[in-house]
């Protein structure tokens, strides 16, 4: 069986905890008609999960982190005036 989630962060900002989420990619399955998947972060909430960015696991965890505020700020808490 696939090892699916490699990495966890909690985060917090602006007084919440955000959990992230890393999972592998996986490669393209011809026979399947399923496309390669890359690795990337989700954000987990709700019970569902929403793609973040790409993983790279030697990213330092301060740019990994500015990243995630940045997304968070763009699609959490962006003004809809």
């Amino acid at each position: 069986m696939t090892k699916l989630a490699v990495e966890q962060v909690h985060l917090r900002h602006r007084d919440r905890i955000f959990h992230f989420v890393s999972y592998q990619g996986q490669p393209a399955d011809h026979k399947r008609n399923r496309a390669a998947i890359d690795p990337a972060w989700f954000l987990m909430t709700a019970g569902k999960r929403w793609e973040v960015m790409p993983h790279t696991p030697d990213q330092a965890q301060a740019e990994r982190d500015h990243l995630f505020t940045a997304w968070l700020e763009q699609h959490v808490f962006a003004s809809t005036v």
